[in-house]
């Protein structure tokens, strides 16, 4: 029924005339992907019944969309941050953010990414008649949802071999430095780097393959590249999936790191060789035979990894208790890529059996692998470049929306707590 009311929402001739006594506001007009959404509704009928519609088209062309049902109060009006959305739409109950979060794409196994942030997203509103179907067009408003804000300086950065964007907050500084790194994709995704640089940190997302002249594939890694990045002393990091265990090793091998957050990473070293002086990390082998389908053509990849605790698989493990750092976990309790709460009690085991303070690990149960800023919309299930399929990630629409928004402000904690020390020290 969902998908079936999204493709009617008509636009109908001659609708100027329903939108004259009905005004949709959003505020503010312009603002950064991360912020609250605040929308309101002025000019229906008293108990009226309406749909709101939520459209955005990314870089690809492709839409996402999603619907919430509507009921007006005794006046007439509607303040999404205090009416409750009905069943029978993309989310219910007091949602501000629900038309953002609940997007889905109406192209199968497409993510929502950003690779130029210097152009913002738009969202478009528009608000109808009834539930089932929709009817007239009453109200239409558009949104522009940017990265980086006023002040934000982007720098792209080709010293040495170093590959990469650097935002810098607006001010003269010093801010908290960090290296964000991305998983498997490739190139350069820099959305993240640029939101955190919004919060107050000088952040450089750091590109490591297929990104200019740097090596168009993945199957060997040199540590030496990413060390020639740190410029410390006291840089943060922060990493995601494959990205995830790139810090890890970062904060085992390098000096000059101070804190370190994990975002659904591997103990393990994944898809590549990692070279680093005298030590080789082997990629962590998978058992394919463990391989699920919950659908045709999709895959759950969840049990595939082997244990990197164990003996045979060891040559994987990265040393973890050799890091000097304070490190921050978040984990995805529904994450399908892998065990991504083993990997983290296993960092905690290698950390302490080294006699180091045992790390910070927080959970959230139904969230999937993909946690992003706030208010992304959840990826179900899309191309894995490793496995070469698509594969399900995990989590529930609101759980990993509401994850979203505590890690990220977590991350920011974190970072800032362990990385003022070192401002303050110079």
């Amino acid at each position: 029924m969902l998908s079936l009311l999204r493709r009617t929402l008509p636009r109908v001739p001659g609708a100027s005339r329903a939108m004259s006594a009905v005004s949709l506001l959003v505020s503010p007009g312009r603002c950064l992907f991360d912020d609250p959404l605040r929308l309101r509704v002025r000019g229906l009928s008293p108990g009226q019944d309406v749909s709101l519609r939520t459209a955005l088209t990314d870089e690809a062309g492709h839409l996402f969309t999603s619907v919430g049902l509507y009921r007006a109060d005794g006046g007439g009006e509607l303040d999404f941050s205090r009416s409750p959305a009905l069943e029978g739409g993309s989310y219910t109950g007091v949602e501000p953010e629900g038309p953002l979060w609940s997007l889905e794409p109406e192209t199968p196994l497409r993510r929502l990414l950003k690779k130029d942030v210097q152009s913002p997203l738009q969202l478009r509103f528009s608000l109808h008649q009834a539930h089932h179907p929709p009817g007239a067009l009453l109200a239409a408003v558009a949104q522009e949802r940017g990265f980086i804000g006023e002040g934000v300086t982007r720098v792209p950065v080709r010293e040495g071999r170093v590959r990469g964007s650097l935002f810098l907050p607006p001010g003269p500084g010093p801010f908290p430095g960090v290296i964000e790194v991305q998983g498997t994709g490739g190139g350069l995704l820099d959305y993240k780097a640029s939101l955190l640089a919004n919060r107050g940190f000088a952040t450089l997302a750091l590109a490591y393959y297929n990104y200019e002249d740097l090596p168009k594939d993945m199957k060997e890694l040199h540590l030496e590249y990413f060390e020639e990045a740190v410029k410390g002393p006291g840089i943060g990091l922060l990493g995601h999936s494959k990205g995830g265990d790139l810090v890890l090793s970062m904060a085992s091998f390098l000096k000059g790191i101070t804190a370190t957050a994990v975002v659904n990473g591997s103990v393990a070293n994944v898809g590549a060789v990692l070279h680093y002086k005298d030590n080789t990390l082997l990629p962590i082998g998978f058992d394919i035979k463990k391989l699920k389908h919950p659908e045709p053509g999709v895959g759950d990849i969840h049990d595939l990894m082997h244990n990197p605790l164990e003996e045979a698989n060891r040559k994987s493990l990265i040393p973890v208790g050799k890091a000097d750092c304070k490190f921050l976990f978040i984990v995805a309790e529904d994450d399908r890529n892998w065990k991504s709460d083993f990997h983290a009690q296993a960092a905690c085991q290698l950390l302490q059996q080294e006699g180091k303070e045992k790390p910070e690990v927080v959970y959230y149960p139904k969230a999937g692998h993909y946690l992003e800023p706030p208010y992304f919309p959840l990826c179900k299930a899309s191309m894995h470049r490793i496995v070469g399929l698509p594969v399900i990630w995990g989590g529930e629409p609101k759980a990993h929306a509401m994850a979203q928004v505590d890690s990220w402000q977590r991350i920011q904690d974190f970072l800032h707590r362990h990385l003022k020390n070192n401002l303050d020290n110079k």
